[in-house]
């Protein structure tokens, strides 16, 4: 009667793991970013409309076109350019300093969300 017994040499040491995880450990990281971007094209097309949207019913209701365009020089750029920027900066900033790896996409889509929201938010304060 044989038996076989099992010897370390006959259990694999590695268990199965897949492609992601294979790549990884041979020194190929490739990191996905949580949110998909038609999902941030999405929320920086929002925030435009929302941006602009004020400035239509001001025109109809008759305010100066200049001093429209002057407030929207500054309150479309600050929106659409300085709040997604400032989170992709701090997410730059915290990957250095904490050593942390926040995604550059997901920096600048949280950067949108907060754009959006805060813009309704001052639209429910002003209406």
């Amino acid at each position: 009667m044989d038996t076989q017994k099992l010897t370390k040499s006959s259990i694999p040491s590695d268990p199965v793991i897949g492609n992601e995880q294979q790549s990884s450990a041979n020194g190929e990281e490739k990191h996905r970013s949580l949110v998909p971007r038609g999902i941030t094209i999405g929320l920086a097309t929002f925030a435009l409309v929302l941006s602009l949207a004020g400035y239509g019913f001001r025109l109809m209701v008759g305010d100066d076109m200049g001093m429209v365009l002057r407030h929207a020089a500054v309150i479309v750029p600050a929106f659409m350019l300085g709040i997604p920027l400032f989170f992709w900066v701090g997410s730059r900033i915290l990957n250095k300093v904490k050593g942390l790896h926040i995604e550059s996409w997901n920096a600048i889509s949280l950067g949108y969300l907060t754009s959006c929201i805060s813009m309704l938010w001052l639209m429910g304060t002003y209406s």
